[in-house]
């Protein structure tokens, strides 16, 4: 578990180290995560090795939004204040997003089903 965990946060922080040292418009824990993804790749083995831990991981992860629900109600007021910005931007990214991925799956449909179709 101590190795897979160094793995896995290892890769977290290459992929924050790149972020900033390059002044990618990325979060660094995605870089991470496509590092890991291409390592995984690259690597099958490992994923034997990395499945236990993130097992556990994904098993407890409500826990990991406790601080973001911590945060959420020391703003209150703040979100009060700016609530239809907000409302609209979660409404208006859920329509786009939805768009997205139904456009994208139509495409795909159609790419599979071929000209002849």
């Amino acid at each position: 578990m101590i190795h897979a965990l160094v793995v896995i946060l290892g890769l977290q922080l290459a992929g924050e180290l790149l972020a900033r040292s390059l002044g990618l418009p990325v979060p660094g824990p995605v870089l991470g995560l496509a590092l890991l993804v291409a390592l995984l790749v690259a690597a099958p083995p490992l994923a034997g090795l990395l499945r236990p831990t993130a097992g556990v991981i994904l098993a407890h992860l409500s826990l990991l939004f406790v601080p973001a629900g911590v945060g959420v109600i020391g703003h209150l007021e703040r979100l009060g204040a700016e609530a239809v910005p907000l409302a609209l931007a979660l409404i208006l990214s859920t329509v786009l997003a939805i768009a997205a991925g139904a456009l994208t799956f139509a495409a795909l449909a159609r790419r599979q089903d071929g000209p002849d179709a």
